[in-house]
């Protein structure tokens, strides 16, 4: 439910809070008049990716446990492309009025070395409310392959250099950076192809169309069980309880191999001081629900949650540690 102490040790020795205190505290002078009475009408949180995703599907859940707790709906809407920038720059651009609202993940990370130009900035106009939540993924192929093992698709890949494909929920997203990491530490050569989102990369995945996919846990778990698609393992240090049968990446050799998801509530910089104390308590309450924590472990889904300076340190550790990924891969910028 909250931020380890081990996590928000790396946070402080990255020495991201000391440079971004300013900006996760930047919402606006304490004690605005229009925080007393907020929230007087719906809330749009935009989720900056196809729906059927593991950000989709994390944001439906978190909204209507929010709304409960803030007495208003919350409207999800969502808004795919270019790797979470579409969504993320329609968010950096609204009122700062608190009504609009960014569920962020990981892709904030990898778009600050991945772009040359971002039409925002992610410390500078967005204000980290908290985070809400860390998956695991999850490496799935289509159980037609001759390959039950990550060992067996290794040499499957190796059998037939440059004909095997892996998909992405986009260029330059999670699942892109977390495949292509995955095709180095196992040596293979597989050909990138990127879709508009999870959802549309696990439908061609299920048809056939491409070989592999490092998943989210929320929307491949349940074509796992299915029996339509085959987990070959999970990106996680330990093993998942949403699957317990399957192994680790580092239990079935690849070597140094941990990556997962997060996900975080953000809204534009300048919402007043009170309002984004208002939504951090919300996030807390609803992540407390025993019915939101029942469906998030349903989908292999932690709960976090934590105050604004500290998911603002997180981001900025994110963005250095991706950064040095981005440069490993020879990523051209965008």
């Amino acid at each position: 439910m909250k931020a380890s102490t081990a996590r928000l040790r790396e946070y402080l020795a990255a020495g991201a809070l000391l440079v971004l205190a300013g900006g996760a505290n930047a919402a606006g002078p304490a004690g605005a008049d229009s925080s007393d009475s907020y929230p007087e009408k719906p809330i749009r949180m935009v989720v900056p990716f196809a729906a059927g995703g593991g950000s989709d599907i994390v944001g439906r859940i978190l909204a209507q446990q929010l709304g409960i707790e803030l007495g208003r709906t919350v409207v999800v809407d969502n808004r795919p492309g270019a790797g979470s920038t579409i969504g993320a720059d329609i968010v950096a651009k609204a009122p700062a009025d608190g009504y609009t609202v960014l569920l962020g993940n990981i892709s904030m990370a990898f778009n600050a070395s991945l772009y040359k130009k971002l039409p925002y900035d992610a410390i500078r106009d967005l204000a980290p409310v908290s985070e809400v939540a860390d998956q695991p993924n999850i490496v799935v192929i289509h159980p037609a392959l001759p390959a039950k093992t990550v060992a067996e698709f290794a040499a499957l890949a190796r059998a037939k250099p440059g004909e095997l494909t892996f998909a992405s929920a986009g260029t330059g997203s999670g699942t892109h950076f977390a495949g292509e990491l995955l095709r180095m530490k196992l040596g293979i050569d597989m050909i990138h192809i990127p879709y508009k989102g999870t959802g549309p990369a696990l439908t061609d995945l299920i048809g056939g169309q491409v070989s592999m996919f490092v998943s989210t846990f929320a929307s491949a778990l349940p074509h796992v069980q299915a029996g339509r698609l085959r987990a070959l393992g999970v990106t996680s240090a330990r093993r998942s309880p949403a699957a317990p049968e399957v192994p680790t990446l580092l239990e079935a050799g690849v070597p140094d191999y941990a990556y997962s998801t997060w996900y975080g509530l953000l809204t534009p910089a300048g919402v007043a001081r009170p309002i984004v104390a208002k939504l951090n308590a919300a996030v807390h309450k609803a992540l407390a629900a025993e019915a939101l924590r029942r469906n998030f472990a349903a989908q292999g889904i932690d709960a976090v949650a934590n105050t604004p300076p500290e998911f603002a340190a997180y981001i900025a550790a994110e963005i250095a540690k991706w950064r040095e990924v981005v440069h490993a891969v020879h990523m051209p910028q965008q």
